[in-house]
């Protein structure tokens, strides 16, 4: 039972007629799963053919998830489903409510000849580290939130340099790699901007930002505003229940901290929105009715998980930039 079929003056590169081969017997169950297909060394021969080309077409089969490699042993077949053309990696650093959002428009638009496999680091460059150690040279494009891990690049670099796009957040060092991300230093002076006239009801603007999850050009934004616009400004690290002071507004970017400020502020008995004010980050349905509305400062995740989607179709190397909003409520 042959194989193999390589046909001369085709048009058609020889290590993708080998993969087309292998993908017809597989179709027509010529080939099932665990079977051992021919060597590097046979085909090389048989066909005359260098050893690199084999391999190039045994490695794409192994990036879709096709084939498996047992060192010393040989190749042999893993997955009878030959119409999946991308397999995907894809590592978020955490999910909740508008990064599944993210990731349910990512599927929607990726298609059904995709496979995604996710992940998530939780903030570890350990983990990070580990992940991208093993996934590397087993998936055919690698999508990958980096956040503000201090050594996220050099673990991405060891990655095949065109299957790599960068998700959400993107740094000087990861340039070159094609991006979806948020400018987060624009984004909140530009959200603050719109709302000022709003702001100048209040008296000091108060960035709760613990600095270890939270983007660092958040903070940077919202200084250069209140320093621009010379509003008195303080950053904390975290709430800890201080009291509320009227006159105050607090940017949120993270909703335990959200939480925290609302008990506050209804243990004090002190009215959102007039005695002081909240601005989160990050859009969700309950922000439409928590304290009658609270204004956030949001991205179109939706929209994010569909332009990367078609980057990845389309192998589009470029880096966009995903606005952000301010959504104004009753909490400014």
């Amino acid at each position: 039972m042959k194989i193999i079929t390589i046909q001369a003056n085709l048009g058609i590169p020889k290590y993708r007629q080998i993969i087309a081969s292998i993908e017809k017997a597989i179709e027509e169950d010529r080939l099932q799963r665990g079977v051992k297909l021919p060597s590097v060394n046979k085909i090389s021969m048989e066909f005359s053919l260098s050893r690199d080309t084999v391999l190039l077409a045994y490695e794409e089969l192994k990036k879709r998830g096709i084939v498996f490699a047992i060192p010393g042993k040989g190749y042999y077949v893993k997955s009878t489903e030959v119409r999946i053309e991308q397999k995907v990696f894809l590592l978020f650093e955490e999910l909740n409510s508008f990064k599944e959002d993210l990731y349910n428009s990512f599927l929607a638009h990726i298609g059904r000849n995709a496979r995604v496999d996710i992940f998530f680091h939780h903030f570890n460059v350990g983990v990070f580290r580990k992940l991208i150690e093993d996934a590397n040279g087993n998936y055919t494009k690698y999508v990958i939130m980096p956040t503000n891990l201090s050594e996220a690049a050099r673990y991405i670099k060891t990655l095949p340099v065109n299957e790599v796009y960068i998700l959400d957040q993107t740094n000087p060092d990861l340039k070159s790699f094609p991006a979806v991300y948020q400018n987060f230093v624009t984004d909140i002076y530009d959200a603050l901007a719109r709302g000022k006239s709003k702001l100048l009801h209040y008296n000091k603007l108060i960035l709760i930002f613990p600095g270890f999850r939270e983007p660092l050009g958040m903070k940077e934004g919202f200084v250069k505003f209140c320093k621009d616009f010379d509003f008195a400004y303080e950053v904390i690290p975290e709430f800890d229940r201080r009291t509320i002071e009227t006159g105050e507004v607090y940017i949120i970017p993270n909703d335990r901290d959200l939480v925290s400020v609302i008990e506050k502020a209804n243990e004090q008995a002190i009215a959102l929105g007039s005695d002081f004010g909240i601005i989160s980050y990050n859009e969700t349905p309950l922000k439409k009715i928590v304290g009658n509305g609270i204004t956030t400062i949001s991205t179109d995740f939706i929209g994010m998980g569909k332009i990367m989607a078609e980057m990845v179709l389309e192998n589009r190397n470029e880096q966009v930039e995903n606005k952000s909003a301010l959504i104004l409520r009753n909490s400014l």
